[in-house]
């Protein structure tokens, strides 16, 4: 059971009801995480606005949800981890692929290289050194994707810190934390 209410779209007006149609527009559902966060509508703001920005930059929908699911994983946020693991899925990732990412692996290197980056932030609180970023360039990604890449980094750390936090109920089909 969720610490906190989940908003029913319904039973609210203005902008929390209009964010909340688009989102509900987006997955056809309104996912439990969304109405959680609806409960401060500033909160809802930032979050769907930073899942529109970040779903129009340069880096692919697969590669976003890789690094999602090794975040969610490292955090064991299980809702998280059951979400992108649907969404890379849709994305075009393969289940291989996204259990492997789940771990922070992957047989492409590229790939390998922003999960290894990404868990390095996290596990670093942000705390990274120039080894890091040199990686990252070496692997092929450029200075924009790299800030985007801990845009998604960032992004994810707060799905995750609101799903663990206030024990928001899974909606999606279940993946177990490793």
């Amino acid at each position: 059971m969720s610490r906190i209410p989940l908003i029913n779209p319904n039973d609210t007006t203005g902008e929390r009801q209009a964010l909340l149609g688009q989102i509900h527009s987006a997955f056809g559902a309104t996912p439990n995480m969304f109405r959680a966060v609806a409960n401060s509508t500033a909160a809802l703001k930032s979050m769907w606005g930073s899942f529109g920005a970040l779903g129009g930059g340069v880096i692919p929908a697969k590669l976003g949800e890789q690094i999602a699911v090794a975040i969610a994983n490292r955090n064991a946020c299980e809702y998280c981890l059951s979400a992108h693991t649907a969404l890379g899925r849709k994305a075009g990732a393969s289940s291989q692929e996204m259990s492997a990412a789940q771990g922070g692996e992957s047989d492409d290197p590229k790939t390998a290289a922003a999960l290894r980056f990404a868990l390095r932030v996290v596990e670093g609180r942000g705390q990274i050194d120039d080894a890091d970023v040199a990686q990252l360039r070496t692997a092929g990604f450029n200075d924009e994707e790299i800030v985007e890449i801990l845009a998604h980094i960032a992004l994810n750390l707060f799905t995750n810190y609101i799903n663990v936090a206030f024990a928001v109920p899974v909606d999606f089909p279940g993946v177990k934390l490793r």
